[in-house]
């Protein structure tokens, strides 16, 4: 009996906008429940974390506005590409995200989509606090500056 070998998935959605708006306090990865047109859209690479927010409803984690463009091969059971996704995290995660997002200023955000060695979509979620926006003119200028020491640094060896 031979094994199967499953080809490796390198799907790594990145949402860019997250790192520039949001002061990042607590990252957690959560499964997503998702539809078979859905998921195969994902290993395709068709998604997108663009304006996505997290919510919690019912002492239950969801996604909205997430985009998973419909899958080209689906039928009439073809999924919807912009709806509500249910996000899978502990019932204590939940509860310390519900009290975190009490007070003024923070949000849960997307952060990254990504399959794992099991073939399973997940999702990076932070705990974010909004930037100002003298915030965002200083960690682009620090950024700048570990770009110019890295440069001088390679030169130099």
């Amino acid at each position: 009996m031979t094994k199967k070998i499953k080809p490796k998935l390198n799907i790594n959605i990145k949402n860019k906008r997250a790192e520039h708006d949001y002061s990042i306090i607590d990252r957690y990865t959560a499964g997503i429940v998702l539809t078979g047109t859905e998921i195969k859209s994902i290993r395709a690479g068709k998604a997108g974390l663009v304006d996505t927010y997290c919510y919690i409803h019912n002492s239950e984690m969801w996604v909205k506005n997430m985009y998973i463009a419909e899958y080209d091969f689906g039928s009439y059971n073809n999924h919807q590409t912009r709806r509500d996704r249910k996000l899978l995290l502990n019932k204590k995660e939940i509860i310390a995200l519900m009290n975190e997002t009490k007070s003024p200023g923070f949000t849960i955000v997307p952060l990254r989509l990504y399959v794992n060695e099991k073939g399973l979509a997940k999702l990076v979620i932070g705990l974010c606090k909004g930037k100002k926006e003298y915030d965002k003119r200083m960690s682009l200028k620090e950024k700048e500056d570990r770009r110019e020491i890295d440069r001088m640094f390679k030169q130099n060896y």
